[in-house]
């Protein structure tokens, strides 16, 4: 049946050229929009090491306000107080920044006092007494915070240092690959001088932002009595987190009826937000694929069906001598499945080449070879699915019908 076939084939070069290239196109673009996305649906499978679904966030005027420090440490210590007296509140705490919440403090780490810094752009959260609970971290290794070892620390004023810290598995790895990380000693500020012990290890605790520069999990904890310019976060049971969220302005004001609750918000509102362009774009791609999907289709329905009414008299002429419905339909579709394996085979180079360009213009990850098995074969089964409803129309071509026309 191939020898038939090619050499139909030969009498419509041009047609068969056209369908292939279109072929070959649409796998190069879908086959990297299929990559494009695995890869942002993988990057959304994240471990914040938070309680997700039991964090509640706010952020209120006068956490970096002018106050004077007393002033403003005691208004803190009230606001948590009546906080954690709200039903269904597990712990209230003031920290900085939140996973995914897009606001991070940075800096940069030494191993050794005043020497060459080992990382940069590392992501420090600065948190209050009961910070690694309320936020449900899990320490894997050595211990939390002793309540001795929370103090007045704002990083951006002179003032004392925290002296201890607790890290993550992957900092840790980072800087004592195949060590112990528990006793080592790293520095940190302007000039790499001040030391920091580490006392324990989280296992995750993912980034404010994720990017080339911090990574996804390069952090570090540091223990403060107050922290200004932060928000309060808020650990609830997963059934009152709504109402929790809604009766903290009214909880707020009782303290201090002249403020602003500026943004609140649960700690899963946060990683939806964030995902949010993500989201977008793997629709987005979708919309792309199944509009090419559309078009290559219609492409081979209605060429197949110009050929089918192009070839009455040579399907009736193999009726006549035996062929069956099942022959004929099997040869629309073998014409097709050629006539797509070629698109297919020129579009799996062409989809690796483009993958390239993106990895150099976009910095898009590198595409396994393997990956371009799933758009070929998209392709073929969308291939045979358009060819179907004409080579059902050619099999059922009666052969005396056929040979009239002769």
């Amino acid at each position: 049946m191939i020898k038939p076939i090619l050499a139909a084939l030969r009498h419509h070069k041009t047609a068969a050229l056209l369908v292939a290239l279109e072929i070959a196109l649409t796998c190069a673009i879908v086959t990297n929009a299929l990559f494009i996305i695995s890869d942002r649906m993988h990057a959304m499978q994240v471990v914040t090491g938070v309680a997700d679904n039991e964090l509640v966030w706010v952020r209120s005027s006068g956490l970096g306000s002018s106050q004077t420090p007393l002033a403003a440490n005691a208004r803190q210590a009230a606001d948590l107080a009546a906080l954690r007296s709200m039903p269904g509140v597990h712990a209230a705490i003031a920290i900085n920044s939140l996973p995914l919440s897009h606001s991070s403090w940075a800096g940069s780490l030494w191993t050794t006092p005043g020497g060459k810094s080992v990382l940069s752009n590392v992501i420090f959260f600065v948190g209050t007494p009961g910070m690694v609970p309320a936020l449900g971290m899990k320490i894997v290794e050595g211990r939390d915070f002793k309540a001795s070892e929370y103090i007045d620390f704002n990083p951006f004023k002179d003032g004392p240092s925290p002296t201890v810290t607790i890290v993550t598995r992957t900092l840790a790895d980072r800087l004592w690959p195949g060590q112990d990380p528990l006793g080592k000693v790293i520095y940190q500020s302007d000039d790499g001088k001040a030391p920091l012990q580490v006392v324990g290890v989280v296992e995750h605790l993912l980034n404010p932002q994720i990017n080339a520069y911090s990574g996804t999990e390069l952090n570090y904890l540091l223990p403060a009595s107050n922290v200004s310019g932060g928000m309060y976060v808020l650990r609830t049971a997963p059934d009152v987190r709504d109402r929790v969220l809604r009766d903290i302005p009214a909880t707020l004001d009782a303290i201090d009826d002249q403020r602003v609750v500026e943004s609140s918000g649960t700690q899963t509102q946060l990683i939806k937000d964030y995902f949010h362009d993500d989201r977008a774009l793997i629709w987005l791609l979708l919309t792309v694929i199944g509009a090419l999907l559309a078009v290559t289709i219609l492409g081979v329905v209605g060429l197949s069906s110009f050929w089918v009414q192009q070839r009455m008299r040579t399907i009736g002429i193999r009726r006549a001598i035996g062929a069956t419905r099942r022959d004929i339909r099997w040869y629309f579709q073998l014409e097709n499945l050629l006539i797509v394996s070629m698109g297919v085979v020129v579009g799996s180079i062409a989809a690796l080449v483009l993958n390239l360009w993106l990895m150099r213009h976009y910095e898009l990850a590198h595409m396994p070879l393997w990956f371009v098995l799933p758009g070929a074969l998209l392709l073929c089964i969308t291939g045979q699915l358009a060819v179907l409803a004409p080579a059902l129309r050619a099999s059922r071509v009666p052969p005396v019908v056929a040979t009239r026309s002769v």
